[in-house]
């Protein structure tokens, strides 16, 4: 008990170094915590993809469109179980501010394809039943208080003119991975308006999804479709929807690489904070470890003294960190569109890394004062003026 006292006071005698080591060590955990949440966050986003889809885009780029009639021919590939098709749509719904993913889609394959969107057949049959008709993810019918029966005017950008669609359902994901944000419409409607206004643009689809029977298949069913278009106008580049994913996420991955490198780098650097105060900390009571081994304290008792020490300004320091870490995560979670980050939160491993990290430190820092304190002998201790 008397060791435990000391120890607390001793965290306490300089209260400016302490708190500023607290601080420093709070801020640190918030920023590796903060920065190992965006990047499982970031990793997760591959976790969407279907093991058995495959994308089908232009093989030049995938800004550029494929005909329709490319539907019906990969139908027949083998080995194939069903096929849907997309557009990117985009336009300014009320203001740019109202950002989320808006598509034209099939509505005859796209639930087919894509189950993890969870509608009624009730809601299917809507959808098909009325060409306005538009399908919103629960996330931004919360976010922009969408309901079903709302209208949504859009002012086209890629489509030009103004649109209005009627909202028929709200879909629900299946998985906690599952994108909550997109807007669907029907390709058909636009392409209508296309062949009366473009109709050089009409019958051009952006990309198609196939889904096929066998995982294991892919790289045979997408080897025989592009080998199908090799010599049409738009051949076509077929890949695995993680692969097309992994691709699509590359510009930004060397971010995410760099930010793990940090996050690490963040650690030692809380290492160094709290071992410079505990080295400070004991050089200045080099004289008091002599009289208390004068007294009779041991080796271990110093060991438990300094190390306690250690550990109290680092959990403080921790607790802090993560509290404030898991608030700014749940704040950036509100305002950083799902689109980018369907799953931003804390998980439970990122706390234990962080909290374990700042243990470590704790622990790691206290190694070079206890040696010290250890091996200098009481006289010499004595003799010390510092």
């Amino acid at each position: 008990m008397k060791i435990l006292k000391m120890m607390l006071k001793n965290s306490l005698r300089h209260k400016l170094r302490t708190t500023l080591t607290i601080l420093g060590i709070a801020i640190a955990v918030t920023a590796f915590l903060v920065m190992r949440t965006f990047i499982t966050a970031w990793d997760s986003i591959s976790e969407q993809t279907a093991p058995d889809r495959a994308i089908v885009r232009n093989s030049v780029s995938f800004i550029f469109t494929l005909p329709l009639s490319y539907f019906e021919k990969i139908k027949k590939v083998q080995g194939v179980k069903q096929v849907t098709y997309f557009s990117w749509f985009q336009g300014v719904y009320k203001d740019k501010d109202y950002y989320f993913g808006r598509i034209c889609a099939d509505p005859e394959t796209l639930f087919d394809v894509y189950p993890e969107y969870m509608v009624t057949e009730e809601e299917k049959a809507a959808f098909r039943a009325d060409p306005q008709a538009c399908i919103i993810g629960e996330a931004t019918a919360k976010q922009y208080n969408i309901k079903v029966g709302d209208r949504m005017p859009i002012d086209g950008d890629i489509y030009p003119g103004l649109w209005d669609f009627k909202v028929v359902a709200i879909y629900k994901p299946k998985f906690k991975t599952t994108d909550a944000t997109g807007m669907f419409i029907r390709w058909d409607y636009i392409n209508q308006r296309l062949e009366k206004e473009s109709p050089g643009r009409a019958n051009q689809i952006g990309w198609f999804v196939v889904k096929v029977n066998n995982a294991d298949d892919i790289p045979r069913v997408s080897a025989s479709i592009d080998s199908y278009f090799r010599n049409s106008a738009e051949a076509t580049k077929t890949e695995s929807e993680e692969e097309f994913t992994k691709g699509m996420m590359k510009s930004l991955s060397a971010i995410m690489t760099a930010m793990e490198f940090v996050s690490w780098v963040i650690v030692g650097i809380i290492m160094l904070v709290l071992g410079n105060t505990m080295v400070m900390a004991t050089r200045e009571r080099t004289r008091e470890y002599s009289v208390l081994k004068t007294l009779g304290f041991t080796g271990k008792h110093l060991l438990v003294l300094i190390l306690g020490e250690s550990m109290v300004i680092s959990i403080i320091g921790g607790v802090i960190g993560l509290f404030i870490g898991e608030s700014m995560v749940i704040g950036m979670s509100r305002v950083i569109p799902k689109t980018f980050f369907p799953t931003l939160e804390v998980e439970t491993i990122t706390t234990v890394l962080a909290f374990s990290a700042a243990i470590l430190t704790g622990v790691i820092a206290s190694i070079f004062p206890v040696q010290r304190a250890l091996s200098t002998k009481i006289v010499d201790g004595f003799r010390f003026v510092g």
